[in-house]
């Protein structure tokens, strides 16, 4: 059920004023120290982003889709980094808990997670499954009431700031039917997590490998029944890659309103770089684009709460948002110019910040083959 108008908008006015005020300040800050700052945290446990998708039985604001893309529009204007502190607890790492955990696994655990005191994170990629997400080799082996799981899982977002893993395991044969899910606490014997990697971009979002070595999960962390992993990670999927879209939309918005406030202000020939057609006609293609994302999203979103299904929509949304928001950093760049490559501006740190987009949440070509696969299945 929606928030009223009134309670929302105070939400998202409070988000805008935190991102412009609080964060955005410190983008340069956690770029080099690879590090968002322990107080910016605690501000967003304050606020409930740890739990905007948690339904507020468990202590969350039950945020329905429609809502969560307009946060996340929010903090698509500021670096990714601070958005994916609390974005494992709230897509990703705690969506497979509220769609398929039993009564007892989320009063265990989601008034923990939606308060901020647990980070989840979602342990699906391995060093040979990526795009291949079905071929999982972490194994989980029943013995008595435990499961003994062993294997490596890779770039795993917030790995070393996670209390609880959403762990996709094989139990079973091979291919999808063969994977089943679990919830692994991060202090249970045989797990360790690897350095951060260095990366392209994002700095402040940490990625990590983590390994388990026969680590005793007991069989009521199992998700669902044997066998369903893979499905439970699908659905988390869909509604992750809608919510990345939004992202993609709000940093869109943000490069665009950059890039014309240096080119009405930086001048050549004796006028403003906006007054020529050429400079124009980037604005005019990253303006429509964006606007094409947004209404895709919201839409979508819509489409999502009412029950209908959205896999198609999703990916197609995630597609278009990705590849869009490249797009509108590249033209970003060149119409700043020289300055677009310089570190101080900011905006070649956006640039490469946005390149993750295309991949994480399932890639682009992933996404073509799922939007190719259902309009075929639904005749057009």
């Amino acid at each position: 059920m929606p928030l009223d108008p009134e309670t929302f908008d105070a939400l998202i006015a409070a988000i805008r004023r935190f991102v412009a005020e609080r964060l955005r300040p410190l983008e340069e800050r956690v770029a080099e120290e690879d590090e968002v700052p322990e107080e910016i945290v605690r501000e967003m446990r304050e606020m409930g982003l740890f739990g905007l998708s948690i339904p507020e039985e468990f202590g969350g604001l039950g945020l329905t889709m429609g809502e969560e893309v307009r946060v996340a529009l929010e903090f698509g204007r500021t670096t990714p980094a601070f958005r994916s502190v609390f974005g494992t607890n709230v897509g990703i790492g705690s969506q497979g808990l509220v769609m398929a955990g039993s009564d007892a696994q989320k009063a265990e655990w989601l008034p923990r997670i939606a308060s901020g005191e647990i980070v989840t994170s979602f342990a699906l990629t391995e060093p040979g499954a990526g795009s291949d997400s079905a071929s999982v080799q972490t194994r989980a082996v029943r013995d008595g009431e435990v499961y003994k799981l062993s294997g490596t899982k890779r770039f795993i977002t917030n790995a070393d700031k996670a209390s609880l893993f959403t762990v996709m395991a094989r139990t079973g044969g091979e291919g999808a039917h063969g994977v089943s899910a679990f919830l692994v606490p991060a202090d249970l014997p045989g797990v360790s997590i690897g350095k951060p990697e260095k990366k392209m971009g994002q700095q402040g979002a940490h990625v990590c490998d983590v390994n388990f070595d026969e680590t005793p999960v007991p069989v009521g962390n199992r998700l669902g029944e044997e066998g369903e992993g893979f499905k439970i990670a699908m659905r988390v999927l869909d509604r992750g890659r809608l919510h990345i879209a939004a992202v993609c939309v709000g940093v869109a918005e943000r490069l665009i309103a950059d890039a014309v406030a240096y080119a009405s202000e930086r001048k050549q020939f004796g006028k403003a770089l906006a007054d020529f057609q050429l400079v124009q006609a980037m604005i005019a293609d990253s303006k429509t684009e964006a606007l094409a994302a947004r209404a895709l999203v919201l839409e979508t979103a819509e489409r999502k709460d009412t029950g209908e299904p959205t896999v198609l929509e999703a990916a197609a949304a995630k597609y278009f948002a990705s590849e869009m928001v490249g797009r509108v950093a590249d033209r970003a760049v060149q119409i700043f110019g020289g300055a677009g490559y310089i570190a101080d501006y900011g905006i070649e740190r956006l640039y490469r910040d946005v390149r993750l987009f295309r991949i994480y949440e399932g890639t682009s070509q992933i996404q073509q083959l799922v939007i190719a696969r259902e309009t075929i299945r639904n005749g057009g």
